[in-house]
């Protein structure tokens, strides 16, 4: 993985960045002690080293009894309980995978949101599939995951009868408290540990993204790998210059501080649109509070070139883009010729499809830096686990980095209980009976 600051560094004063090395220094140190504020949950930073062979085994073994059982296996969770499990299967699979039979189960996502719709359509396209569950959830009681785990294990169980069902059920949760906890104990689900110390968008690497990614059939190994080797180049004594993780805080910090407020992230492949709804989470959840944050947004290009394209060529100037960009396709695909070039693109007959895309990549790159876009460049081999594994403690490392830099706990999000409280009150959930009586007021 490299990282190219090169078009978003102009944008910022001279010393800006040398300004702020010692502000990152601190922040990695204060991270490496645990002396930061949030310090109770820095199980992540050490996270990919801790993973042994022994470990990937038992995971791999849970997922074999999920594959060899299951036609369907439903993930339910929300935030980063499903996030990042999401992104790494979407960035490996065949797109068009599930059009053809598969030895592999489908992965559906339930738990993420309260659609009727969106419930009810996937229990009815259940209804004539073998499915399992891996429920992830700490408390067991979050409102989404709950209400969809509730559906899902009366459903198995109908469907297969209570002692199968349990075969097929994978609680991944709280070692010992928690709703959740109580009913994996109680039904006797094979079940994993979410650690204490690790929150739930920091969670990829745990058996709450590990275990869906390898029952998709992708290699959790080689992920783990790619995450261990980026830890290594993240260390806290490498120079500023050759850490990464402090290289992208310190821009995106130095370019927030010169008033842009909104950072773009744009993929050119597909497979990536949700790298950038796990990143958002990321950096939104962590950065996004005390009246501080960069907003985090994305896009797919060269798709929404012809949407979003216009208001980031020509909008308010107060944006910048960090661009991921893959070198190398699994695939080879060309532009054939055509006799009568009607199309008027023949000029490109014999290229490859990618080259066409790089090109756009580029173009796109130099007009948005004209436009006076900052563009950071994030550059991987090829979509693989071994690369994901690398972005994925990458963006973790910067998160933690730069949050500190500006001066949030990047591993709080007291703004998340604001709604839940609304929805109990106005759903008379026992307990909320004042807040109940004081919405009311103010719907009069």
């Amino acid at each position: 993985m490299k990282i190219d600051i090169t078009k978003a560094a102009s944008f910022v004063k001279a010393d800006a960045i040398e300004a702020l090395k010692p502000q990152v220094k601190a922040a990695q140190e204060a991270l490496e002690q645990g002396t930061c504020a949030g310090n109770d949950f820095l199980g992540w930073m050490h996270l990919p080293s801790s993973i042994t062979p022994e470990f990937i085994a038992e995971l791999n073994a849970t997922a074999k009894v999920l594959q060899d059982n299951c036609e369907a296996v439903v993930v339910a969770g929300i935030g980063g309980s499903y996030l990042g499990a999401r992104m790494v299967i979407d960035a490996l699979s065949n797109t068009f995978g599930w059009l053809k039979p598969s030895k592999m189960p489908r992965i559906l996502f339930a738990g993420n949101n309260i659609g009727e719709d969106y419930l009810s359509e996937m229990i009815d396209y259940l209804k004539g599939v073998k499915f399992g569950v891996i429920n992830i959830s700490k408390s067991g009681t979050t409102t989404e995951t709950a209400i969809t785990f509730r559906l899902l294990k009366k459903m198995c169980e109908d469907q297969r009868g209570k002692e199968e069902a349990k075969k097929v059920i994978v609680a991944i949760t709280d070692a010992k408290k928690g709703a959740a906890r109580t009913t994996a104990d109680k039904e006797g689900y094979k079940s994993f540990i979410i650690p204490d110390n690790v929150g739930g968008r920091f969670s990829v690497l745990t058996p709450v993204g590990l275990l869906p990614i390898a029952v998709a059939g992708f290699d959790i190994a080689a992920l783990v790998k790619g995450a261990q080797d980026m830890e290594k180049q993240c260390d806290l004594n490498a120079p500023c210059e050759e850490n990464p993780a402090a290289i992208y805080a310190a821009i995106r910090n130095a370019i927030y501080q010169s008033g842009k407020k909104i950072e773009i992230m744009a993929n050119y492949q597909p497979k990536l649109h949700n790298l950038g709804e796990w990143w958002k989470q990321l950096y939104g959840e962590s950065e996004g509070k005390d009246g501080k944050g960069i907003f985090p947004a994305s896009v797919d290009l060269t798709t929404d070139l012809h949407s979003m394209g216009q208001w980031i060529q020509d909008g308010e100037r107060t944006i910048f883009e960090t661009v991921i960009s893959v070198e190398k396709p699994n695939t080879t695909l060309a532009v054939p010729s055509d006799e009568e070039n009607l199309d008027g693109l023949n000029f490109l007959a014999g290229k490859r499809i990618d080259e066409v895309n790089k090109m756009a990549e580029l173009g796109t790159q130099l007009a948005h830096v004209d436009g006076g876009v900052p563009n950071i460049k994030i550059s991987i081999e090829k979509l693989d686990e071994y690369n994901i594994g690398q972005l994925i403690y990458f963006f973790e490392k910067g998160c933690g980095i730069s949050g500190l830099i500006l001066g949030v706990n990047p591993f709080n999000q007291p703004g998340v209980e604001a709604y839940k409280k609304n929805m109990f009150a106005l759903l008379n959930k026992p307990g909320y009976e004042a807040e109940s009586k004081a919405i009311q007021e103010r719907l009069k």
